[in-house]
């Protein structure tokens, strides 16, 4: 098994600081490639498929493996080429909490070493930037309205000092926002709101169960809406989430679908596992099995 680490070497917290004191096992068990700038991980995962890596493991949080994913996905038949794996060490590692790979640099090491993998579903989403049509891939989740203007707002400076408290504080901003309404169609099926939450697997924001509908091999996606996002929402909603993990039924509405198509009347942005994407309209959709990933 050849393998292939991917890092940001300036990454800095606890979990970045004891990974590198791992550097050389890993190593010596695989080839270290450090990224120096945002893009960089994409790009050498795509060069580590053309170079016969089978195992393109991301070290850093759900924008990095996202950035690994894509990267993969450059090329030719890159997802059956090689496996994607991940040692967390991001702010909060919603995708590694979901594969319930443990958050220890050490334990999820061994994860990699024992050459088992899962075989999930690949999403995607596709919209147009500049008159171009775009593919993106993502493996956890995405969002419409709400929760991408707060990611589009977080201060990086506070996200690295404060990690998950910066994303509370961008979405009090949001809060406070004119919020346009998104709705996801599928077919006649829709669902409508301030914040709409896409699902392939069930944990949102850490361990807070969003999509319990959702399996990471069941060929499509759950939809969330929350119709209004406002102070009211929020008082109801939270309680839910800090002492039961998920949001209250009452307050939501659900679909699941292989396909739809994202899109709000007036400007919104859309996330990609809680990154930044661009504007919608988008059209999501799933590859059934695509993704092989390295698991306990």
């Amino acid at each position: 098994m050849q393998t292939c680490v991917i890092f940001n070497p300036a990454a800095r917290g606890n979990q970045a600081r004891r990974f590198r004191r791992h550097l050389d096992e890993i190593a010596a068990h695989g080839a270290l490639k450090a990224t120096s700038a945002p893009g960089d991980a994409r790009r050498l995962a795509a060069r580590a498929v053309a170079d016969g890596f089978d195992l393109i493991v991301a070290a850093g949080g759900d924008g990095t493996v996202n950035e690994t994913l894509n990267g993969i996905g450059d090329m030719p038949g890159g997802f059956g080429r090689a496996r994607l794996g991940i040692l967390p060490l991001g702010t909060v590692n919603v995708f590694a909490r979901e594969l319930k790979i443990p958050l220890g640099i050490p334990l999820a090491w061994e994860v990699l070493q024992r050459n088992r993998e899962l075989k999930m579903d690949l999403p995607w989403a596709e919209f147009s930037t500049d008159g171009i049509r775009k593919r993106h891939y993502f493996v956890q989740l995405a969002g419409g309205g709400m929760d991408a203007r707060a990611i589009e707002l977080v201060s990086w400076p506070l996200k690295k000092r404060f990690g998950p408290l910066a994303y509370l504080l961008a979405g009090l901003r949001a809060l406070r926002e004119t919020k346009p309404t998104i709705t996801a169609q599928a077919g006649d099926r829709t669902v409508a709101g301030e914040l709409v939450l896409i699902g392939n697997g069930r944990l949102y924001g850490g361990a807070f169960n969003v999509f319990p509908g959702a399996r990471l091999n069941s060929g499509c996606l759950e939809v969330c809406g929350v119709p209004r996002m406002d102070w009211w929402t929020l008082c109801r909603c939270a309680p839910h989430l800090l002492l039961r993990g998920r949001l209250p039924e009452s307050a939501v509405t659900r679909l699941q679908a292989g396909r739809f198509i994202l899109d709000s009347k007036t400007p919104a942005a859309f996330e990609l596992d809680g990154e930044w994407i661009g504007r919608l309209p988008a059209e999501f959709g799933v590859e059934a099995q695509a993704l092989r990933v390295a698991v306990p």
